[in-house]
């Protein structure tokens, strides 16, 4: 097997295991630490803390581990978060998502550099090009990455689902089901008893369990980058100082295409945040019970994680713009549609038709905006990456922020509207990259960076 190949599959096996614990247990947290909402408020904290991550660590950790050991710590900061669960209190939960949320940024960060330098360093090889290679190494990676959606719901339902029981919803309380919500929980809501402490033990054993054999995985199998461009790249990042190495983050938003990218890079966090958040509460919940939700998410992370690899191979072919299309379409319909619904337990398949549909478009959000970021901003990629991570966590936190404020469909205007500002300001991107493209003498466009690579402010 090709190397390069070889370390994308690790990264992605790494994240799968990662993931499959956090995930799960992420989507747990309001129901098995609902006392005085605990889960909610380590939630925020969590965001919150990646927020302050993404603005001044990547550049600092990544500068002094590189990137094989700033996976590897930085995924041991994810197992804690599973060790605090074990004894949940405000004085375990709250500090171990605050270490998770400083780990996060870096975390993601690094895998983002990593692959974008790993599929740059096979097109020199190879001579194909390099933006082509790193979507399709993305496509690889989501594909593996997504699917432990799959694998961390069906975990905790097959642990858990001896303490679920069926709830016999009325009619009456089907009304407030659908966007427009009542904001005063119904009796169908989550009402069934929570699970006994050796079932809890026992599911919180097998995510860290599945953490530490992440961080094994990475150390044992991952191979440090010693291409040309990774020496390269590390020059690069000793050069500045303490100070300017802690703003690179901020600094890195004079380059006008990063902050016309933002509304994009933040619909990412929102629409991510209605799915999980509210789709499953005022939807699927209210109308079928609590015990559906795993289902659904499988359905989402299944379709996401096939579709992540079918837009990696065939963007060479129809090229970002069509697939930003495409997805573009996709939520909007969905959205319209979600406005109109009153969801009803008859209407079975409807349920999982939404959450199909949603992960489509979750695909070509993950995959294509990670790679026009690897692409528009090859020379300053860590930089670049810890913006994605600081706007998609913002959108996140918002979208939390209000999420027990305000009725279903007043989220959904505030999502449409934030796509169609993305769409905008996505064309302006792209317009200025096709304005330099022209005005660029033939022979000297960079294909990884971008016309404006070169003079991309650090």
């Amino acid at each position: 097997m090709e190397r390069n190949l070889k370390n994308v599959l690790v990264i992605s096996f790494g994240f799968l295991l990662l993931f499959t614990a956090y995930g799960g247990l992420q989507s747990l947290q309001s129901s098995l630490n609902s006392e005085e909402g605990l889960g909610v408020a380590s939630l925020s904290v969590l965001y919150a803390a990646l927020i302050l991550s993404s603005m001044f660590l990547p550049p600092i950790v990544i500068k002094k581990l590189g990137c094989k050991w700033t996976i590897a710590i930085s995924m041991c900061c994810y197992i804690t978060f599973s060790l605090g669960n074990f004894y949940a209190s405000w004085y375990t939960l709250i500090p171990t998502s605050v270490i998770l949320g400083l780990g996060g940024a870096p975390l993601w960060s690094a895998k983002c550099t990593y692959l974008t330098i790993a599929g740059t360093s096979y097109a020199e090889k190879a001579g194909k090009n390099a933006k082509d290679i790193i979507n399709q190494y993305f496509g690889v990676f989501f594909l593996v990455f997504q699917s432990s959606g799959i694998w961390g719901n069906l975990i905790s339902s097959l642990i858990l689902s001896q303490s679920s029981t069926k709830v016999e919803i009325s009619e009456e309380d089907l009304k407030c089901c659908g966007a427009y919500n009542c904001l005063t929980d119904t009796t169908n809501t989550t009402d069934s008893a929570k699970p006994s402490n050796s079932l809890i033990y026992t599911l919180l054993g097998v995510y860290t369990a599945s953490g530490v054999l992440a961080v094994l995985l990475v150390i044992i199998f991952l191979d440090q980058i010693k291409s040309d461009q990774a020496e390269t790249e590390k020059e690069k990042l000793e050069a500045p100082s303490f100070w300017s190495t802690f703003l690179a983050t901020f600094r890195h938003l004079k380059d006008k295409r990063q902050c016309l990218l933002i509304p994009l890079t933040m619909y990412s966090g929102f629409e991510q945040g209605f799915l999980s958040g509210d789709y499953t509460k005022v939807y699927v919940t209210c109308a079928l019970g609590i015990q559906y939700v795993g289902y659904v998410m499988i359905c989402f992370a299944a379709v996401n994680s096939l579709c992540s690899l079918l837009f990696g191979k065939i963007s060479q072919f129809t090229g970002r713009k069509l697939l930003f299309a495409l997805a573009t379409v996709t939520n909007t319909a969905c959205i319209i549609a979600l406005l109109l619904w009153k969801p009803h337990p008859k209407q079975l398949g409807v349920f999982f038709v939404f959450p199909a549909l949603w992960g489509l478009s979750d695909a070509v959000w993950q995959t294509q905006t990670n790679g026009l970021y690897g692409i528009l901003f090859e020379k300053h990629k860590e930089a670049a990456f810890a913006n994605y991570r600081l706007w998609e966590s913002l959108g996140f936190v918002i979208a939390f922020g209000y999420s027990t404020k305000l009725q279903a469909y007043i989220k959904l205007y505030i999502l449409l509207s934030v796509l169609v500002l993305s769409m905008v300001t996505y064309g302006a991107v792209e317009y200025l990259e096709a304005k330099s493209s022209r005005g660029t003498p033939a022979g000297t466009k960079k294909e990884n960076g971008g016309p404006h690579s070169e003079e991309t402010p650090m």
